[in-house]
């Protein structure tokens, strides 16, 4: 059995359009002879579709296209991920289609991502079907997990799926689908979602298992791809990917740039401003702006205030001028004076304090926000999950933004990320690497003045977050305990930040303000 997997960059809304990519693929699959080709979970609708799947026309358009499509599969069969009408509601689908007609649409079981409840419903779960002359088990989404000592006749196992990027996530899949398909003695095939879609990055990564469990067809990750397995061949194992796999950096860097880069495409955006300021947080995010968007795409403005240092303001140019970028001065120390001067009647005669740190941010913000209206330059957050999750950010300042594409990294991923982009050659000035972190709120300001180092911050909120851990587990794993306390004080205490945050790129497991989202009202751990 000739098997074409095709892994495709879809949109979500765009049937038509996604329905014009699928059609491309059976014709390619019908000029390599397959017997069958093989779409991703929800290919046609896009995903995530969110409340798109609880409108009966939407699902209709997609009921409209599939027939489209079975037009065009008159010598080969077809397995294409749609929305379905079942009986309690809307249904994820694996929509079989043979000799120009739909014959079967199998829906998953198993409805058990947050972002998928309320949208679709569960059914009827894994069926079995005929293709050449081979009995072949077809599985939606993650019924995969739940595979249990399939029928003796079945000889493949095809998964239709629509998994994100995750850390961490590439070198566990590939254990868990390895075991399967050893546990089960059975090939396994696996199509999966590339590209950005809103704040989710799909790593496609699709593959084919023999029985014995060993990877014989790896496709690209975030990049289509269209590759035939023939399953009755002697297909040779490829090296174990492990060292693929496990460059995290590298594999976090293209999710973000993927994201970033469909983010802005298929929302109809060109250009982009970052508020460059010659730290590392910007400076990152500049440079793979830049690598997604091309140099003439993107636009940094540098503002200086009275208590940033001289070297923050020529990092910054360096950056810029090895970007190839166009770049702007524009100092705020007037416009901060005019405001601490008017606010005199009302706040005058008070200690300065995060008042006046506070305005310096959201002053960026006014004029970053006056370069996107009036010249059409989307916004990019340069945040990171540390601040995000202590606080350490400010309302409607350094919050803002059309995007955040580092707002799930921490800060010591984000210097393993500015380490890669200077790979080659130096992009980001060596001395914005080396200097101590700051967000120049007052002369001679430290993030270190209040913190530990980002390294103990950062292993102490991965335990917190992903991880799930309570205080006392954390200082017993060797933390110590003011620090744990301190840093549990702070992210449970600016909750109402992240509920304000923008749309952020969810690149880990635990994502702030959408895996993980607590009350404003909450008294817990006081």
């Amino acid at each position: 059995m000739k098997i074409a997997l095709a892994q495709l960059n879809y949109t979500v809304g765009d049937v038509e359009g996604n329905a014009s990519k699928i059609i491309e693929a059976i014709e390619k699959a019908k000029q390599k002879n397959v017997d069958l080709v093989v779409f991703a979970e929800q290919a046609l609708s896009g995903t995530p579709a969110y409340d798109l799947l609880n409108k009966a026309t939407f699902v209709e358009l997609c009921e409209e296209e599939l027939e489209h499509i079975a037009e065009h599969c008159d010598s080969l069969a077809a397995i294409v991920g749609s929305p379905v009408a079942g009986d309690e509601g809307t249904v994820s689908a694996a929509v079989v289609i043979e000799n120009g007609q739909i014959t079967r649409r199998i829906a998953k079981q198993y409805v058990d991502y947050r972002d998928e409840m309320g949208y679709i419903h569960p059914s009827s779960g894994t069926e079995v079907i005929r293709v050449a002359g081979e009995q072949v088990a077809v599985v939606v989404g993650n019924d995969l997990v739940r595979v249990r000592d399939c029928d003796q006749s079945v000889t493949t196992i095809i998964n239709i799926n629509a998994r994100r990027f995750r850390k961490r996530v590439l070198e566990a899949r590939y254990e868990k689908f390895h075991h399967i398909a050893y546990v089960e003695g059975k090939n396994l095939v696996f199509v999966n979602h590339v590209g950005g879609s809103t704040d989710m990055v799909y790593d496609g990564t699709s593959s084919v298992y023999d029985s014995k469990g060993e990877l014989v067809m790896l496709l690209d990750t975030f990049q289509e791809d269209f590759k035939v397995c023939d399953l009755a061949a002697q297909n040779e194992p490829i090296a174990t990917p492990f060292s693929y796999y496990q460059n995290r950096t590298r594999n976090l860097y293209d999710a973000i740039k993927c994201g970033l880069k469909d983010y802005f495409y298929k929302n109809g955006y060109k250009k982009a401003c970052v508020g460059l300021s010659g730290g590392i947080d910007s400076s990152v995010v500049l440079s793979i702006a830049v690598d997604a968007l091309g140099a003439e795409n993107v636009r940094a403005m540098m503002m200086p205030s009275q208590f940033s240092s001289d070297h923050s303001v020529e990092d910054a140019v360096k950056l810029a001028e090895n970007l190839g970028v166009e770049y702007n001065v524009v100092p705020i120390t007037e416009a901060y004076k005019g405001i601490v001067e008017s606010l005199m009647p009302v706040v005058g005669g008070t200690p300065f304090d995060a008042t006046e740190e506070n305005i310096q941010a959201r002053i960026r913000t006014i004029m970053l926000m006056a370069l996107q209206n009036k010249q059409n330059y989307v916004m990019l957050n340069s945040s990171n999950k540390s601040e995000n999750a202590l606080g350490w950010c400010t309302l409607y300042g350094d919050t803002a933004g059309a995007i955040s594409i580092t707002g799930d990294v921490y800060k010591s991923e984000i210097y393993d990320l500015a380490r890669y982009i200077n790979r080659e050659r130096e992009i980001i000035p060596e001395n914005i690497l080396n200097k101590e972190p700051s967000s120049e709120l007052y002369a001679g300001q430290k993030d270190s003045d209040l913190l530990p180092p980002y390294e103990v911050v950062d292993a102490i909120l991965y335990r917190m977050i992903e991880r799930g851990q309570h205080r006392e587990e954390i200082i017993n794993a060797g933390f110590d305990a003011d620090v744990v306390h301190k840093i549990h004080k702070m992210v449970m205490r600016n909750e109402k930040k992240r509920f304000q945050f923008c749309p952020m790129l969810r690149l880990s497991s635990c994502t702030l303000g959408c895996d993980r989202v607590l009350p404003l009202t909450n008294k817990y751990g006081d």
